[in-house]
């Protein structure tokens, strides 16, 4: 029997985020429907990763697969997950973080170019930002190599600088006349609308967050295969 896959989410007050999550992981349920795929959220969504767990034991299952719905390596990812799968009443491989990605830098982009982002703008990659730099480091990487096609600044909603009006001031102190903001977000919630209301501020159109998209429900079922297979290799 295949380990059941647990895509979890950080979870949001706002109900748009954990609707675009559920519908989401519809969307890698119906991609493989050889597999049991459940939806969980670490904090203000529900149901809980600690309570989808004990219900997958009591169903039976010996292990489960938890795929992580996050674009980078930041303290959700490294110690809360780590430490809820330890203290699990069943076996639990985590799964890599979603990002880094090409397949999702595609449709961020494409989300962009739906924003009208044309051959003389700029672009500013807003993200979450963490106090993890490495994590911030990731993504000021894909705005590096977004600047082969156009000049891309990374900034940050929360924590990691800079932020998004010192972005697009960096954008206009370089010549760029016209900005547009990516999102580098899976879903709405408070932080993407910080970006969203920095950015009407700024005069810059916004891109939505990846949200449903074919691709990035195939990061993650990649993500899970990736943690079965080492699984099997370490046995």
């Amino acid at each position: 029997m295949n380990a059941p896959l647990i895509a979890v989410a950080h979870g949001s007050r706002d109900p748009r985020s954990a609707a675009t999550i559920t519908t989401l992981v519809d969307t890698v349920r119906a991609r493989a429907p050889w597999l049991d795929v459940r939806v969980a959220f670490l904090e203000l969504s529900e149901p809980r990763l600690p309570e989808v767990l004990e219900q997958l034991h009591a169903e039976g299952h010996r292990r489960a697969v938890v795929v992580p719905l996050l674009l980078g390596e930041a303290y959700h990812a490294t110690v809360d997950v780590p430490r809820i799968a330890a203290e699990a009443p069943l076996e639990v491989s985590t799964a890599p973080v979603l990002g880094p990605d090409r397949r999702l830098e595609t449709v961020a982009w494409q989300r962009l170019e739906r924003t009208g982002a044309g051959e003389t703008d700029g672009i500013v990659l807003a993200a979450a930002g963490s106090s993890f730099e490495q994590a911030n480091d990731l993504v000021r990487a894909t705005a590096r190599r977004w600047s082969d096609r156009l000049p891309t600044v990374a900034a940050f909603a929360s924590a990691g600088a800079p932020k998004l009006p010192e972005a697009v001031e960096t954008l206009r102190a370089a010549g760029t006349r016209r900005i547009v903001v990516a999102s580098w977000f899976l879903a709405p919630g408070l932080l993407p609308d910080r970006i969203a209301g920095q950015a009407r501020s700024c005069g810059a159109p916004v891109a939505d967050p990846l949200g449903v998209h074919p691709s990035v429900a195939a990061v993650v079922l990649d993500r899970y295969l990736a943690a079965t297979a080492r699984d099997t290799l370490a046995a």
